[in-house]
């Protein structure tokens, strides 16, 4: 196991976290409304929640997806009706004062783990790019080394995210446009909730 292969595995997962979903999404919808104290905590949940598809996947879960692929399609269905009531969450909350729309949906650790176990793709994802960058096979040790780079990885952007969108400024912005912000992200965690079901 090489410095380059390792450069290559945090390349690959930066370019797929910061690719526009539902974890992102909620990632700074949680620092905007919510500011650090609570959006720490949401991070470090969507870190941990990712970080377990990464588990799944050392231990070979992705395998049994393929071979069975209605279990597969089981736990999109699924995590796609969770992403429809998050949205639906969302987009009632868009029109109430802070303290109340708090109590919609959770925010904490245990919110960001399940939002990012709602989705079964990161298992198929993180076999993909591990048997991609790591070929040969690998002992145990490595593949814990593999498992805490993923999961530095998902701490360093998502906490990244929650710092930087939890910031006076960001946050005064956000106020000052929170019902088309929120019904916004309502709407495109919805449409990723209708992917995730419709697409087999």
């Amino acid at each position: 196991m090489s410095v380059e292969q390792f450069l290559a595995l945090f390349a690959a997962m930066s370019l797929a976290i910061l690719t526009p979903g539902p974890a992102i999404i909620a990632a700074t919808q949680a620092a905007f409304q919510y500011g650090r104290s609570r959006a720490w905590p949401y991070a470090l949940g969507l870190a941990t929640g990712a970080s377990l598809w990464c588990i799944f996947a050392l231990l070979g879960l992705a395998v049994v997806f393929k071979l069975h692929p209605p279990l597969f399609v089981a736990m999109k269905i699924f995590g796609g009706f969770y992403l429809l009531w998050f949205a639906v969450v969302l987009w009632r909350a868009s029109t109430q004062p802070i303290p109340e729309a708090a109590d919609g949906a959770s925010k904490g650790f245990w919110g960001g783990i399940t939002l990012n176990l709602s989705n079964p793709k990161p298992a198929l994802f993180y076999a993909a790019v591990i048997l991609s960058i790591f070929p040969e096979a690998m002992s145990v040790d490595q593949k814990v080394v593999v498992y805490f780079t993923c999961l530095g990885t998902e701490l360093f952007w998502y906490s990244l995210i929650a710092i930087s969108m939890s910031t006076a400024v960001m946050r005064t912005r956000y106020f000052a446009a929170k019902l088309w912000i929120d019904r916004a992200a309502a709407l495109a965690m919805g449409l990723l909730g209708l992917l995730l079901i419709l697409h087999h």
